[in-house]
Formats: structure tokens, C-alpha cells, sequence
């Protein structure tokens, strides 16, 4: 098993998403197809983020760098680095104050009923 380096993988990342017309840019970090748990990291750019929706599963976000704003209907949430919180089941959205990386993880519902 090889070791990542979540803060240097942050920055090639935001470089990527300065530089992308949707201001964005993800790579998986642990999981895929084959696993129950998937781990992926965004980069985002301020003034994006992640439009309302509701998550595949269970999840969590962790803050790398930057500044982001996670919000469902009742509540919202400031994050900033080493930020660590558990996604409601309910729609949500991201808003990234200052240029921003997280980790998210996700465990997909039908795992839950294997």
C-alpha cells in the first residue's frame, strides 16, 4: 500500500482547477466500483462549489486547505483546514470561500444491505 500525501495532492489539484473552466477539479483517492468506501478529493476554486444534492450514502468531508461553507436546509457549517464533519442525510450544498481541498468519503448505500 503506497502513501498520499492528501496536502501535496491538494496543490496539483487547485493548480488543475485554477486552470479548468468549471473551476473544479476531484480524483479518487481510495475506492472505485469494487468498494464499498470510496474516498475522493475536490479541489474548488472561490466563488464555485457543489451545487444542492443529496449524498450516495454515508459521508464525511475533511478540510485540506482553504475555506468552505457546507449547508442543508436547517443548518450550515464554516470549515476550514483539518475541519472534520458528517454529511446529513438531506440535500446539501458546498460554497468554497477561499480556494479550497477536502476529502470526501463516501460509503454507498447498497453496501449497507449486502
Amino acid at each position: 500500500m503506497d502513501t498520499v500525501s492528501l496536502t501535496e495532492l491538494a496543490a496539483q489539484h487547485l493548480e488543475i482547477a485554477r486552470a479548468a473552466e468549471s473551476k473544479r477539479s476531484a480524483i479518487t483517492v481510495y475506492g472505485g466500483r469494487e468498494r464499498h468506501l470510496r474516498q475522493t478529493l475536490l479541489a474548488i476554486i472561490a466563488g464555485h462549489g457543489l451545487d444542492e444534492h443529496r449524498s450516495p450514502g454515508e459521508a464525511t468531508l475533511q478540510v485540506i486547505t482553504g475555506r468552505i461553507v457546507l449547508r442543508s436546509a436547517t443548518r450550515s457549517w464554516e470549515l476550514e483546514p483539518g475541519s472534520y464533519v458528517e454529511i446529513p442525510d438531506e440535500v446539501h450544498a458546498v460554497d468554497v470561500i477561499e480556494d479550497a481541498a477536502f476529502l470526501l468519503s463516501v460509503v454507498k448505500r447498497e453496501s449497507h444491505t449486502r
